[in-house]
């Protein structure tokens, strides 16, 4: 039997209570006053405005009341999904079909599947990435843990050298992305830089790796002096195709470079083209699927269950008319 033949994939209801399991695991909380498990009631058989499309109004699925604050609310309140319009299964369809994806699954592709106008698989989307987005700050390499640190450089940023221009050889004209890898946790940490001088990115590395972790790098000079901030430093000449030290194995970039390898093939061949505003997500989504990977214990039902427990507190909204943009 397929896993999308589940019950919260096609069924409203079972859709609002798996996702109620999921964020009130400890008890329903009033997003409006934060009571937990106070008097909250739920609205049964309540229907919403009629319309051409369900003439006597489309049943309000998962609809609750709290007697303190006397609001109502259901549990997509707070979240990513707050005043999404789809309906939440397809939305669970789509959190599954990302999670199951390794190189991810275009936006074009999420509206054929699920049957949706593109512009809303797109907007949904990036709500999904918002919830992949950890925002976790822990050190890497507590202990004395080894991790990889290493660049890759994507895209085309205009800022630097606009349309039409000849674009050459070098990487200047690319996104930069920089990235760490715990090989004890194998837990991965990206983030979209803007320069990659060892005076910008020393300040970065030293607030993410723990002083007592072991880097490994390669020849790159701006990682040469980071053996003064951290217990050991180790590296590789890549330009004399040294990719593992002859004398110990340990120390070597492999681990970083068959992410990155993931994330150029997922850019590349599934999303194309992607503008400097939203690279970060994109970045959070490889990452995200990348740490919760097999390896490190996660199928895809707990990656995706994974991802649906960072929903709660993020919201992402179009931009409004009248902001100052």
């Amino acid at each position: 039997m397929s896993v999308l033949s589940q019950p919260r994939f096609h069924d409203e209801a079972a859709a609002f209570a798996y996702l109620e399991s999921m964020i009130w695991a400890n008890g329903t909380i009033c997003p409006h006053c934060g009571v937990v498990n106070g008097r909250i009631y739920d609205l049964a058989g309540v229907r919403g405005k009629p319309s051409k499309k369900s003439p006597e109004g489309a049943i309000r699925h998962g609809l609750k009341k709290c007697g303190e604050c006397r609001k109502q609310f259901t549990a997509k309140v707070g979240t990513v999904f707050e005043d999404a319009k789809l309906p939440l299964h397809l939305m669970l369809q789509a959190v599954h079909l990302m999670m199951s994806s390794k190189k991810g699954i275009s936006s074009h592709q999420l509206s054929r599947i699920l049957e949706i106008q593109y512009n809303s698989a797109w907007f949904l989307s990036h709500r999904i990435r918002e919830a992949m987005r950890s925002g976790d700050l822990a050190p890497f390499g507590s202990g004395g843990g080894i991790v990889e640190v290493d660049e890759t450089f994507i895209g085309h940023d205009k800022a630097i050298k606009p349309a039409g221009e000849k674009k050459g050889r070098g990487y200047a004209h690319k996104y930069k992305v920089l990235s760490l890898i715990d090989r004890d946790t194998g837990r991965q940490r990206s983030m979209v830089v803007d320069s990659l001088k060892a005076a910008d990115l020393t300040p970065i590395l030293k607030a993410n790796i723990a002083a007592e972790a072991i880097v490994m790098t390669d020849e790159a000079s701006q990682y040469l002096s980071l053996g003064k901030h951290f217990a050991a430093h180790g590296f590789t000449r890549h330009s004399a195709g040294q990719y593992v030290d002859y004398e110990n194995p340990s120390i070597h970039t492999n681990t970083i470079e068959g992410a990155f390898s993931i994330f150029k093939r997922g850019m590349k061949g599934v999303y194309q083209h992607c503008a400097k505003k939203h690279l970060h997500r994109y970045v959070a989504e490889f990452e995200f699927r990348y740490t919760h990977r097999v390896a490190t214990g996660f199928d895809d039902t707990a990656r995706a269950t994974q991802a649906l427990k960072g929903i709660t507190g993020k919201r992402l909204t179009y931009a409004r008319p009248d902001s100052q943009a």
